[in-house]
C-alpha cells in the first residue's frame, strides 16, 4: 500500500531532497523477479528494462550518432544533445538543464544542501548515487566489470573510461587544433594550453599552473615533501614518475629501446636524446656562435666558454671548470679511478679518450 504526500513547490521539494511517494510495499509482494540476480519489480515493463543490464541488449538506436540505449527515455534524453533542447531551467538562476537530475543537483549546490551521508565516515553527498559509489570504497565491492580485461572498479563510469583503453575512442575533441582524448578533464586541461588560463596559483610565490596535480607537485618544493620513497634504498622523490625513473637503477630495466641500433635507455628522454646521433639532429644553437648541440646540457656547458663561468668547483683542490664532466674527469686524478681499462692489455685510463688512441697501438 502506498500513500502519496504533496507538496506544492516543486522547487522546495527539490532543495529539501523531500520524496512525494513513500511507499510501505514489501520487496517480497513485488511480482516481477529478475531470474538472474533476483531483484523485484511492480511492472513487467521495469523488469524488460533491467534485464537488458545482464544482456547488453540496446534497441533504442540514435538516428544521428548511432550510439544506442537500453532505454528509450536514456534515448530521449540523448537527443537533446544534437537539438540543444534544454527543458529544465532553474528558477533561481538563468541556467538550464537537458536532464531533471542535473536541475536537481544544480539545485543543490546553489542551497549547499547534503543530504546524502556515509555512515562509516563523515563523508557527505548531494546525489544519493555518489554515496552509493562512495560506500563501495569501504566494502570494497567492485560491480563494474571489464569484458576485455576483466579489471574490476567501484562506479560504472570509471569502467566507461577504461573501456576506452581497449577500444581506443576518444570522444572528446579539441575545437581549435583537432585533438581528441578519452576523457572529458584531459580535453579541459589540453584548451588551456590554447586559452593561456592557469587557474591554479601557488599561494607562496607567483607560479601559476593549468593543472592542479602540477600545483600539488609544485607546493612540494616550498613544503619539502617527498611522498615517493624507493623501498631499495630509500631515496625519496616529490614526484611518482621520478620514483619510477630511479628505481629502473636498481632494477637495470631499459623499456626504451632505440628503432635503429636496439640500445635500450631507462628514460625515455635518454632515447629521444639518442635518436640525435642517427637523426643528425642538433635541435639547441648557440645564441653566439651558431653551434648547434644533441643535447641542452651540452649547449649549457659551451655557453660557458663565452661567458667563461666556470659553477664546477673541486672539492679538493678548489680547481673551477666550465663542464660538469670535465670536473668528473678532473677527480680521477685524487680518486686514482681509471674505469677505461684496455681489452688486450688491462691498462686503464681516466678518459676514454686516452683509451681509443692506445687500443690503436695493439690493432698495429
Amino acid at each position: 500500500m502506498c500513500f502519496y504526500q504533496g507538496t506544492q513547490n516543486e522547487q522546495l521539494h527539490v532543495h529539501n531532497a523531500e520524496r512525494r511517494y513513500s511507499c510501505d510495499t514489501n520487496v517480497h509482494d513485488l511480482p516481477h523477479s529478475c531470474e538472474v540476480c533476483n531483484k523485484a519489480f511492480s511492472n513487467k515493463s521495469h523488469l524488460i528494462a533491467h534485464q537488458r543490464v545482464h544482456s547488453g541488449e540496446r534497441p533504442y538506436a540514435c538516428a544521428m550518432c548511432s550510439k544506442a540505449f537500453s532505454r528509450k527515455s536514456d534515448l530521449i534524453t540523448h537527443l537533446r544533445v544534437h537539438s540543444g533542447e534544454r527543458p529544465y531551467a532553474c528558477s533561481v538562476c538563468t541556467v538550464a538543464f537537458s536532464r531533471k537530475s542535473s536541475l536537481i543537483r544544480h539545485l543543490r549546490i546553489l542551497s549547499g544542501e547534503h543530504p546524502h551521508a556515509c555512515a562509516v565516515c563523515t563523508a557527505v553527498f548531494s546525489r544519493k548515487s555518489s554515496l552509493i559509489a562512495h560506500q563501495r570504497l569501504h566494502s570494497g565491492e567492485l560491480p563494474y566489470t571489464c569484458n576485455v580485461c576483466n579489471k574490476a572498479f567501484h562506479e560504472k563510469s570509471i569502467l566507461t573510461r577504461h573501456q576506452r583503453i581497449h577500444s581506443g575512442e576518444r570522444p572528446y575533441a579539441c575545437a581549435v587544433c583537432n585533438t581528441a582524448f578519452s576523457r572529458k578533464s584531459h580535453l579541459t586541461t589540453h584548451q588551456r594550453i590554447h586559452s593561456g588560463e592557469r587557474p591554479y596559483a601557488c599561494a607562496v610565490c607567483t607560479a601559476a599552473f593549468s593543472q592542479k596535480s602540477s600545483l600539488i607537485t609544485h607546493q612540494r618544493i616550498h613544503n619539502g615533501e617527498l611522498p615517493y620513497t624507493c623501498n631499495v634504498c630509500n631515496k625519496a622523490f616529490r614526484e611518482k614518475s621520478n620514483l619510477i625513473k630511479h628505481q629502473r637503477i636498481h632494477s637495470g630495466e631499459r623499456p626504451y629501446a632505440c628503432t635503429v641500433c636496439n640500445k635500450g635507455f631507462s628514460h625515455r628522454e635518454s632515447l629521444i636524446s639518442h635518436h640525435r646521433i642517427h637523426s643528425g639532429e642538433r635541435p639547441y644553437v648557440c645564441a653566439v656562435c651558431n653551434k648547434g648541440f644533441s643535447h641542452r646540457d651540452s649547449l649549457i656547458q659551451h655557453q660557458h666558454i663565452h661567458s667563461g663561468e666556470r659553477p664546477y668547483t673541486c672539492d679538493v683542490c678548489n680547481k673551477a671548470f666550465g663542464g660538469r664532466k670535465s670536473l668528473i674527469t678532473h677527480k680521477r686524478i685524487h680518486s686514482g679511478e681509471r674505469p677505461y681499462a684496455c681489452a688486450v692489455c688491462s691498462k686503464s685510463f681516466r678518459q676514454n679518450s686516452h683509451l681509443i688512441p692506445h687500443q690503436s697501438k695493439h690493432k698495429g
